[in-house]
């Protein structure tokens, strides 16, 4: 194969008889290493593809390198190939050896609304009326599998903290009604293969007979269950290659333990070592500003970007009075910008510190008629229409599925209510079986009411009707079939504000039709592609019209392993960057490395911006600068003092108007 690579990364691509660590910079190439190493296996080595393993962190991430794979290498060499997240390959382990997992075909993958809800039926009987306890507790769960921290032992950890207490008692009842449901959560899809792979020596033993070479993308951001997950597999074999970069570690508050980066030279005391230093995106005075910044951290591991793209402009630096004026001041910059360059508006990214400050610079963005999106929004598989089809779904493969069960039951609502429902679930609760197991039993009928019972063998009856079809069709015939069944287009009408808001919530439903239409074209069986598309529900907020020409507006941590020609970083003050949860806990470290991810997402132009003042709980506070201004070189900052709208910014408002005057006159 041919190379397009510079010297360390043909190193890295070259290395596979011994373990190697790719410290790899922001913008770096790191995925051109991964993608070259893979067809270097592959076609060079000769290695099968169903030995070789890459993973990584996202949907998207995973499909942008199997994509990049197949232009690069021969097509049928990758057949049997798995490129992945880390939970679409815990799935797999777990659906291959799912009897020893204690689960049965069809499993649910609960999302965290799932999850949840079963914390509070469990909490309820306690009379907590604390409405964030819920949230507190799976947290806390949640951080508890991501440790491996069994039930068993999170009831001996002493810790005097309530919220501990109580998810030290819920855990175990939690993980219970799971395995009642025959349902995994987020976290089950990594622990649950580690508990498996660690306790039977013949799986272990299959598992790292098949995965001969392993790629980890994002090594920083594994947690102890994917790090403990990449060990097992990987085994007594050498054909390890984790990619990361310490200076980018932003996911400590979900897990993410950036000293993974440090065990792996303990545990593989022959890692070799390959820095990828050339940045590929940004000019050269915006990276030597980042390696300022981070150098205040302390790092095991030295690096220092460098580009040849350049050295560039000044960093802009905006002063404003107040939050009003600081976004005026940038929707400004930006329209002087976008007519002097004749760019497009994708070219711009505003990013701040946290969602809550996006508001302002919406409010002038569309005053300026200024097309935008804000990325973290509602997903796709959030919306209400989404998930109650789901439901149907996930109640049709697994009739264990409690939530989905009476999701499906009230969209539409069929006269079966809550009176109905708290008596199903005490007969259950005796039974000790699932919802729909128990709507089923001859004595259903005796502890409901005939206007109870009457709607609910009607759903049975439907159910059982949709699942003896689903055996001869396809899972987007069954859904077309459900959805013209219940009348599933009425039901969205007489529940929409609008003509608009319905519109809007069936044009959902055909994507989700057309979504499925195509997984079914590789002839997945109905359950595959609930689980599939349970973890798009999960993992995916990334599969938005990218193409589109519009400013983009997000946090520091969902830009993460993007760029944009400019960017905007706003809000750098104390008590918002870093936050003030960071100053009081001591985490100004994560707090400087998600600074630097800001920075280096700008290829060609960066501007900071602050205020003087700002309106936080109803009161004008002062505003200090942030602390980091004080680790950047001055001599690489361009400040504006000027409190008063410059004569290009009053161009800019004024063309910005005409415009807006013209696209309303066209339209």
């Amino acid at each position: 194969m041919s190379f397009s690579l510079n010297q360390p990364q043909r190193a890295a691509v070259r290395q596979t008889d011994l373990p190697l660590m790719v410290l790899a910079g922001a913008g770096s190439g790191k995925t051109g290493v991964i993608t070259h190493k893979i067809a270097w296996l592959l076609e060079d080595l000769a290695v099968p593809a169903r030995n070789v393993f890459a993973v990584t962190f996202t949907n998207k991430a995973a499909r942008e390198m199997k994509e990049r794979v197949g232009k690069i290498a021969n097509k049928d060499l990758t057949k049997g190939l798995t490129v992945s997240t880390f939970h679409s390959l815990g799935m797999q382990i777990l659906r291959a050896e799912i009897e020893a997992a204690g689960l049965h075909k069809g499993f649910s993958i609960f999302d965290g609304s799932d999850c949840e809800m079963t914390i509070k039926e469990i909490i309820r009987s306690s009379g907590e009326e604390d409405n964030d306890l819920a949230d507190r507790i799976y947290h806390q769960i949640s951080n508890w599998k991501n440790q491996l921290i069994s039930p068993e032992y999170a009831s001996q950890i002493s810790n005097t903290d309530t919220t501990f207490q109580i998810a030290a008692r819920v855990y175990p009842a939690y993980n219970r009604q799971l395995r009642a449901c025959n349902a995994v959560d987020l976290n089950d899809l990594i622990s649950l293969p580690v508990f498996l792979l660690s306790s039977n020596p013949n799986i272990l033993e299959k598992w790292q007979n098949r995965v001969r070479h392993m790629l980890v993308d994002e090594y920083q951001d594994t947690n102890n269950a994917q790090y403990e997950m990449v060990r097992l597999l990987v085994g007594k074999h050498l054909g390890l290659t984790v990619v990361g970069d310490d200076d980018q570690s932003i996911y400590a508050w979900r897990g993410a333990n950036p000293e993974n980066l440090n065990q792996l030279q303990s545990d593989y005391p022959n890692m070799q070592l390959v820095k990828l230093e050339q940045n590929y995106r940004s000019m050269g005075r915006i990276l030597e500003v980042a390696n300022h910044l981070i150098s205040n951290n302390p790092r095991p591991f030295e690096k220092a970007l460098w580009s040849e793209l350049g050295f560039g402009d000044p960093i802009n630096v905006l002063v404003a009075e107040n939050e009003t004026r600081e976004a005026e001041k940038v929707v400004a910059a930006i329209m002087q910008h976008y007519f002097k360059h004749q760019s497009h508006y994708s070219d711009y990214a505003i990013l701040y510190r946290g969602n809550h400050q996006s508001r302002i610079f919406e409010e002038k963005l569309r005053e300026m008629r200024i097309p935008y999106h804000i990325s973290g929004g509602i997903s796709f598989f959030e919306r209400s229409e989404i998930k109650d089809l789901m439901a149907y779904l996930r109640i049709l493969v697994n009739d264990k599925d409690d939530n989905a069960f009476m999701r499906a039951i009230n969209s539409p609502r069929r006269g079966f209510g809550a009176g109905g429902l708290e008596k199903l679930g005490l007969f259950a609760g005796e039974q000790k079986s699932a919802l729909l197991v128990s709507a089923r039993h001859q004595n259903a009928s005796s502890i409901l009411s005939s206007r109870q019972y009457a709607p609910l063998s009607s759903f049975v009856n439907q159910l059982e009707s949709w699942q003896e079809a689903a055996s001869g069709q396809s899972a987007y015939q069954t859904l077309q079939k459900i959805i013209d069944d219940i009348g599933f287009r009425t039901w969205i009408d007489s529940n929409s504000k609008s003509v608009e808001q319905s519109d809007a919530r069936w044009r959902n439903v055909e994507e989700l039709l057309d979504w499925m239409h195509r997984l079914g074209k590789n002839s997945e069986s109905i359950e595959e592609v609930v689980n599939k598309m349970s973890l798009m529900d999960i993992l995916s907020h990334d599969d938005e019209d990218e193409d589109a020409d519009r400013v983009s507006l997000m946090t520091m941590h969902a830009a993460k392993g993007l760029e944009f020609p400019a960017v905007f970083i706003v809000g750098v003050e104390e008590e918002l960057l870093p936050h003030r949860n960071s100053i009081q806990q001591g985490t100004l470290e994560e707090e400087r490395r998600l600074f630097y991810v800001g920075i280096t997402r700008a290829r060609h132009e960066l501007s900071l911006s602050f205020a003087r003042k700002r309106s936080r709980f109803g009161e004008i506070i002062d505003c200090t600068p942030s602390r980091f201004f004080d680790e950047l070189p001055d001599q690489h900052l361009r400040w504006d003092n000027v409190e008063k709208p410059s004569d290009a910014d009053k161009q800019s408002v004024a063309r910005a108007h005409l415009a807006a005057m013209r696209s309303a006159l066209s339209s």
